[in-house]
C-alpha cells in the first residue's frame, strides 16, 4: 500500500534527483511551533510537484506505507530509542495512517510531512533499527472492537493525560482516556539525549514551564494572534479544563472586546508568539507581569512519548506500553 504525503517548502521548491532518491531543500518543519525552521531532507519513492491555483507549489511524495512508517518514527523520535518505543510508535503511526489514506484531510494527498499529521523527515535520521522496529510489527493496527484506532500522541503529558473531547470534537473516543503518567516526571538526561531528535533536544523545560508576560507583550500577543483589537487585556479566566487540568475553554477579557476561546490548540496559539506547550496552566497577573505556569508539551491525549521513552528503558514491552496509553484495546495483524 501507497501513501501520499504532501511536503511543504520554503519559499519555494528546489529539489535535486539522485539515483534512487531526492532532496528537497529548505523544507519548513515545526510549523508555527517554537522549533519552526527549515533544512534540507533527502527521501525515497516517487517526486510530483504540483501547481496550485495560489501559485503556489506543493511537493507529494508517494512512498510504501511500511517505508513511511520507517522515516515517521525515527523522525517523532531518535531511532536509538530504545526498540521497544519504537515498536510502539510504528504501531500507533500505522494505526493513524491507515485511518488517514481512508479519510484524508488535506487536498491531493493523504497526509503532511510535518506535526499537523506526522513528522516524516525523509531518510536523514533512519537507521536499521527504525527498519527493524518496522518490519517486526508489520501490519500491526491498535483496534477497539473492529475499528482501527485513532492514535493521537505528543511529547509530555506533564504527569496525567487528557481526553479527546479536550482537545477535538466533543465526543467521548473510549480508548483516548485520562490516566496517571508517572514516567514522564522522571526521564534521566541520558534517556533524553537517547531518544530525543537533535532540535527536540533544544527544549529543556516541556514538563514544567513558565512563561511571562507585561501588560502590552500580551495585548500584542493576542491582537496579532486573533486579528481581534482586544485593548487592554484585563483578565484570562480558564472557564473549563479536561481531565488533565488542560484548558479547554477560556474567557479573554479586554477594555474593548471580551470573547470565550477553546479547544485547547486555539488556546495555546493566542497566548504566544509561536505556541504554548500546552493548555495546562495557571493564571498569574500581578503588577503589570502576566505569569503562566504550566505542564506537559503537547495536546496531551494518548501516548506519551516521553512516557513511553521511560517506560521502555525500563523494561516495559510495546504490547504493555500500548495498552497502558490505550485502554480496551488489542494489537492485531490484519490479514495480509
Amino acid at each position: 500500500m501507497n501513501i501520499r504525503v504532501g511536503i511543504l517548502t520554503a519559499p519555494s521548491i528546489a529539489y535535486e534527483r539522485h539515483a534512487h532518491t531526492f532532496l528537497l531543500k529548505n523544507v519548513r518543519i515545526g510549523i508555527g511551533f517554537h522549533w519552526d525552521r527549515t533544512e534540507d531532507q533527502e527521501f525515497a519513492g516517487e517526486l510530483e510537484i504540483r501547481n496550485n491555483a495560489d501559485g503556489t507549489q506543493t511537493a507529494i511524495n508517494t512512498i510504501d506505507l511500511e517505508d513511511y512508517l520507517c522515516s515517521v518514527i525515527s523522525s517523532e523520535m531518535n531511532a536509538n530509542s530504545p526498540m521497544e518505543l519504537l515498536k510502539a510508535h510504528a504501531v500507533i503511526s500505522r494505526s493513524w495512517a491507515l485511518r488517514a489514506i481512508e479519510h484524508p484531510n488535506h487536498e491531493g494527498y493523504d497526509v503532511c510531512a510535518d506535526d499537523h499529521c506526522q513528522r516524516y523527515e525523509g531518510l536523514r535520521r533512519m537507521n536499521e533499527r527504525a527498519v527493524e522496529a518496522v518490519r517486526a510489527t508489520r501490519g500491526q493496527v491498535l483496534l477497539y472492537g473492529d475499528e482501527i484506532c485513532d492514535c493521537r500522541y505528543y511529547k509530555c503529558c506533564g504527569g496525567k493525560t487528557e481526553v479527546w473531547r479536550t482537545c477535538w470534537e466533543d465526543k467521548d473516543v473510549p480508548y483516548i482516556r485520562s490516566v496517571s503518567c508517572d514516567w514522564c516526571k522522571r526521564p534521566s538526561p541520558q534517556v533524553l539525549r537517547l531518544v530525543l531528535n537533535d532540535y527536540d533536544q533544544e527544549t529543556k523545560d516541556f514538563r514544567d514551564w513558565q512563561v511571562t508576560y507585561t501588560d502590552e507583550e500580551l495585548s500584542d500577543i493576542i491582537r496579532t494572534k486573533s486579528g481581534i483589537d482586544f485593548g487592554e487585556i484585563i483578565d484570562l479566566i480558564p472557564l473549563h479544563r479536561g481531565e488533565s487540568g488542560r484548558i479547554d475553554s477560556l474567557k479573554i477579557v479586554g477594555t474593548k472586546h471580551t470573547e470565550v476561546i477553546g479547544k485547547e490548540l486555539k488556546i495555546r496559539l493566542w497566548l504566544s508568539r509561536s505556541c504554548l506547550y500546552s493548555s495546562w496552566f495557571e493564571v498569574q497577573h500581578e503588577e503589570g507581569v502576566w505569569t503562566l505556569r504550566g505542564h506537559g508539551w503537547g495536546h496531551g491525549a494518548g501516548l506519551c512519548q516521553i512516557g513511553a521513552a521511560v517506560m521502555a528503558s525500563e523494561g516495559k514491552r510495546y504490547e504493555e506500553i500500548l495498552s497502558y496509553y490505550y485502554a480496551g484495546t488489542r494489537l492485531s495483524t490484519p490479514a495480509q
